[in-house]
């Protein structure tokens, strides 16, 4: 076996195989997979191979689209047999929050380019004549995808990836996976390998790889039933092939095999967890494993529900029950980039539904991996957005209930309750007292509003007009919102200016108490972070960002710092609280608790000092997300009651309300201020997102400026826009197609209704062609054209008289 390659991947099912032969096709052909048994001896080769197009995440849309569009070509490219099915499918709707979700899902479609029509009943007993319809409002029926033999489309990216130069190593087992220098020494029964990059593909074994590097994954094995029948006579008489059929009713997928019948069943109660006996991880020993099945257990009421809908199985005998394992995340998305805390150690794992994901997966981590950036958001599948937090027991009770879920829609605003409270902060009670309405972000609990429980819907519920009062106090009184859910970054030390004025795109603050928003780039240019910074002093820096982006941005940091260079970077993140104070009475109340002046002279926009409130020390920072005067009070967390019941108290003659993030999104989109992962991300550079005021052009260098420069001078393919949208019930929220006509030309990345504007707001990627303000275009929501404008300028307070007041 070889001593050195530029890539390890560890696992030869079909994500590794996918990597390797992706790898190879951007030019990396020096990598050596390593398997322990035969490739796809894990949980590939039981696979049932369904690859569905229908998903209304955008990135993992395209993840898998690129699959559906690389198998049908497989074998001709390769060589290798394949057997793609390209029957389509049909999933089913049964409520209108299920039927609104197809409308959304139209849209993404019509972006993306896959074939996908929302079908009435009829039309779906033409497709299928064998299905019953009873309780069916609506079909979609996506037109080019199906299934495929999970062993042949891995098997044929394996010859694929030999055939460009790369190697594949089975019956070798990974030992030890440890730091050599800057490379990392792989340990095998076959001898090490020294690589740069080590990549864990290990599917149910992920667990038990990263351990060997100090990496956390996130994953819970689930054990997994399918059935297949014996042969029916209506598919031996007949050329064509069933639809896969995907229905919430008996939360299953059924479909033909061949001359047979294929059911596969989420059960929604006692979902069971492989290998318990050995912590949800098989032995290393362990090849082409099944287990015992437990149809009883499956039987009533899921799979007799199958025979209701489709009666041509219900006497058909069964020829096999296949009962093997599958990982799942938390969040049901896998585990695609890099681990935590360590350069070069990727993640390919976690994939639910791993063969209708393997191309995709392959051909954007590689991307990632070889270029510095994919051409798809990366942010949800970024294995970052997952911290200590996401424990054992979390990751167990999540992924159970992602399983029992599989074809229960997460309507909007459904709050599901497995794995909740992981991160609480000390105000936690109070604010539940006060009817807050929690929803969860990066396992933090954070208050979405204050009042009775939302119904969940797609479309403005009994939330609006609460939302709407928040906004209101706002305005005209003043609101409280706790975001300590910020991350949190100290840095410090004799080179701390230097190193940040490098690492991030903007100037520096010049002068201590004062406060800036810079953005962290990579070589590339593309955005991949966004950070306030306060200067403390001149070796004293405190760098905020979202929740989301603790991990991510930690790593960017951390990585960033030169060797031998005079810093200390702290991630502060638990230890610090946030109140939020905002709104015209905000100095009024504040001002009665602290003997630091508030006047404008004294304190002004963009600044911060260190002061007391209520004899509570806070660092105070008159900044906020929302577009009114106010400050951010960071106090040490377990001080966050005594601050927040000080501020209760001083404000209630004022008309001080406590505030949640739904009317912060609200009052952002009127500000027109982006947000990271949506308006922000690993696709784009600062000039497409229209933040060119944000790059110090004039400093001599920081990370990414070259690359910023030439896309200035070369112009860009997508303009961000801000826009007016002429909406009714339902509001922008993300992933929507912008059209001209039946052309798709781009991309909805957020919105909401703005309360204090009385608008519809919406932030968009277009074509060039379409960003100049009084554009007008469509925007595709839920099924409908909605006219949208471009703005020049925000729809609320675009001159900053209410923040510098």
């Amino acid at each position: 076996m070889q001593d050195q390659a530029r890539v390890v991947i560890v696992g030869g099912g079909i994500l590794g195989c996918g990597l390797l032969y992706h790898l190879a096709l951007e030019g990396w052909s020096d990598c050596l997979l390593i398997e322990k048994g035969e490739l796809t001896s894990g949980s590939t080769w039981h696979a049932a191979g369904q690859c569905p197009s229908f998903i209304a995440d955008f990135s993992m849309a395209k993840i898998h689209h690129h699959s559906n569009t690389l198998y049908p070509k497989l074998e001709e490219i390769t060589g290798q047999y394949v057997s793609w099915h390209g029957c389509g499918g049909i999933r089913f709707a049964t409520t209108q929050d299920e039927l609104d979700y197809f409308r959304h899902v139209e849209g993404v479609a019509k972006l993306i380019g896959f074939r996908m029509q929302v079908v009435g009943p009829d039309e779906i007993k033409r497709i299928n004549p064998f299905v019953d319809t009873t309780g069916v409002l609506a079909g979609v029926w996506t037109l080019d995808d199906g299934h495929v033999d999970p062993s042949g489309a891995t098997n044929a990216m394996a010859k694929g990836a030999r055939d460009l130069g790369a190697k594949i190593q089975l019956r070798t087992l990974v030992t030890g996976i440890e730091r050599a220098g800057d490379d990392w020494l792989v340990r095998t029964t076959e001898g090490d390998v020294r690589a740069e990059h080590v990549v864990n593909a290990a599917g149910c074994y992920a667990r038990r790889v990263s351990q060997m590097a100090g990496a956390p994954t996130p994953i819970a094995n689930m054990t997994h039933h399918y059935i297949v029948t014996d042969p029916i006579p209506e598919f031996q008489a007949r050329d064509e092939e069933m639809v896969v059929m995907r229905d919430p009713y008996p939360n299953a997928y059924y479909r033909q095999e061949q001359k047979a019948g294929l059911i596969g069943i989420y059960e929604t109660a006692d979902a069971q967890l492989a290998w318990p006996d050995s912590d949800n991880d098989p032995e290393w020993q362990s090849e082409n494993e099944l287990f015992t099945d437990e149809l009883d257990r499956i039987a009533d009421p899921w799979v007799a529900r199958v025979m209701e809908r489709l009666p041509l199985f219900a006497d058909k005998g069964v020829r096999r029950i296949v009962n093997g394992a599958i990982p799942h995340t938390p969040d049901d998305n896998p585990l695609v980039g890099p681990a935590p805390g360590l350069r070069n150690f990727w993640q390919c794992c976690g994939s639910s539904i791993g063969i209708a994901q393997g191309g995709g997966i392959g051909k954007y981590l590689a991307q990632w991996m070889v270029h510095g950036q994919a051409e798809i958001n990366m942010t949800g599948l970024d294995p970052r957005r997952f911290g200590a937090w996401a424990d054992r027991e979390h990751t167990v009770a999540r992924s159970i209930e992602g399983y029992q879920h599989m074809y229960a829609l997460h309507v909007r605003g459904e709050e599901r309750p497995a794995g909740r409270g992981a991160r609480k902060t000390p105000l936690h009670d109070a604010l539940a007292a006060a009817d807050a309405q929690f929803t969860a972000a990066a396992g933090w609990e954070r208050a979405k509003y204050f009042g009775p429980a939302e119904t969940p819907s797609y479309r403005r519920n009994d939330a609006f007009d609460i939302v709407a009062a928040e906004c209101k106090a706002a305005m005209e009184a003043a609101g409280l919102i706790e975001l300590s859910s910020f991350a949190k970054f100290e840095v410090t030390g004799a080179d701390a200016g230097p190193f940040l004025d490098r690492a991030l795109a903007n100037r520096l603050p010049s002068k201590d108490g004062r406060i800036g928003l810079a953005h962290l780039l990579n070589e590339n240019g593309v955005i991949e972070g966004e950070v306030t910074v306060t200067r403390l002093a001149a070796d004293r820096y405190y760098l905020l960002s979202g929740a989301a982006a603790e991990l991510r941005d930690l790593d960017r940091l951390l990585q960033s710092v030169r060797e031998g260079a005079r810093v200390e970077i702290a991630n502060v993140s638990d230890a610090w609280g946030n109140l939020v104070l905002i709104g015209p009475k905000a100095r009024e109340i504040l001002q009665g608790l602290t003997e630091q002046d508030l006047s404008n002279a004294a304190f002004p926009w963009l600044s911060a000092r260190e002061i007391a409130v209520a004899g509570v020390p806070v660092r105070a920072l008159r900044v906020n997300y929302v577009g009114e005067l106010g400050w951010e009070l960071h106090c040490p967390m377990e001080r966050l009651p005594e601050l927040h019941a000080a501020l209760v108290q001083a404000g209630a003659p004022h008309g001080l309300k406590p505030v949640g993030t739904y009317a912060v999104n609200s009052m952002r989109l009127e500000k027109a201020y982006r947000g990271y992962g949506a308006e922000l991300t690993n696709e784009i550079t600062l000039v497409e997102a229209a933040m060119e005021r944000f790059v110090g052009w004039d400093k001599p260098d920081f990370v990414g400026k070259q690359a910023t420069l030439a896309r200035k001078q070369q112009g860009v393919a997508q303009q961000l826009v801000y826009c007016e949208v002429e909406a009714d019930d339902a509001d922008v929220a993300g992933g929507e197609a912008v059209l001209d006509g039946e052309k798709p030309i781009g991309i909805a990345t957020s919105g909401g209704f703005g309360h204090r504007a009385g608008k519809s707001l919406a932030f968009a990627y277009v074509e060039p062609a379409y960003a100049a303000p009084g554009a007008e275009f469509d925007i595709w929501i839920l099924g409908e054209r909605r006219r949208a404008a471009v703005r020049a300028e925000p729809a609320y307070d675009p001159e900053n008289a209410r923040l510098k007041a």
